[in-house]
């Protein structure tokens, strides 16, 4: 069951990526089609400024988000023993190099991954995982934050931040030139487009949001497949995740910039929806029993 879930999160993500990139250019062509009826030279400004945004996001995430939620590294298996093997031995198991590990001192119990390749990954988990847990279920839940590791989901995510904030620019741009100059020099540009050029700088940017945050969601999915093939324990999975979002205390460092990193969502948001950052617990839940 978990490879079939595996395949089919992998289909899911390349289709959202594919259409993510689509966005990108299509609301860059819309930018410079308002401005001089020329589309060509959108894409390719578009593409420039989404690959200059992920670069930079890219080689900086991992520093930022671990100073944001003010974790500490363990550096030694003496400070968090089980913590440490548990990390190494999961690391062997999914043939990855051992990531770095974090502790941030916080009583509501989560965890998240960060890193965007196996090299650089990195664990954090709070306190309140380590006091909260069982031995099976913290193993779990680390299994999951290895299995974003070794699967690149934080290379995925951050690229779709990076690809959110293009698109949030871009917007921006195409705005003023709708404002400014929209009216003008008007003759060569067919009414009909202009309307979808519009709609595209108006709609793209909640789109967009929209796709990250699925995306997302369908890694989660992956990662809690892929946990399993790590542990071959899914029950202990599954109660981790109930403990977990039982618990209705936020964890205090988290924001809603760094909330899609963890295990389940640590701002306690009552529902989910389309812009929810985890998918339903009790859907994951569920998967896991049925593996």
């Amino acid at each position: 069951m978990f490879y079939t879930q595996i395949a089919r999160n992998k289909r899911n993500t390349v289709f959202l990526v594919c259409l993510f990139i689509i966005i990108v250019l299509g609301i860059g062509s819309a930018v410079t089609y308002v401005r001089a009826g020329d589309y060509i030279s959108g894409a390719i400004f578009a593409g420039v400024i989404a690959t200059v945004y992920t670069i930079f996001m890219i080689t900086t995430s991992t520093n930022v988000v671990m100073r944001m939620n003010h974790a500490r590294e363990i550096t030694s298996s003496t400070d968090q023993a089980f913590l440490w093997h548990t990390v190494e031995g999961l690391s062997i198991a999914a043939r990855i190099p051992m990531p770095r590990i974090y502790i941030i001192d916080d009583p509501s119990p989560n965890a998240f991954a960060t890193g965007i390749s196996p090299k650089s990954g990195a664990v954090a988990v709070t306190t309140g995982l380590m006091n909260r847990l069982n031995r099976e279920e913290i193993e779990g839940v680390l299994a999951h934050e290895v299995a974003h590791i070794r699967n690149y989901d934080i290379r995925l995510s951050t690229i779709a931040v990076a690809l959110v904030s293009a698109i949030a620019i871009l917007s921006d741009i195409g705005m003023r030139f709708f404002i400014f100059s929209g009216g003008r020099n008007n003759n060569n540009k067919h009414p009909l487009i202009m309307i979808i050029a519009l709609l595209l700088v108006l709609l793209a940017p909640i789109i967009a949001v929209v796709m990250q945050l699925a995306i997302s969601r369908n890694r989660e999915y992956l990662a809690d497949a892929s946990a399993v093939e790590l542990t071959r324990n899914p029950e202990a999975l599954a109660t981790a995740l109930e403990r977990i979002t039982d618990t209705h205390t936020p964890v205090e460092e988290a924001s809603s910039s760094t909330a899609s990193l963890y295990f389940a969502d640590p701002l306690k948001k009552k529902a989910a929806s389309l812009f929810s950052t985890h998918p339903p617990a009790d859907e994951r839940v569920r998967r896991l029993r049925q593996m």
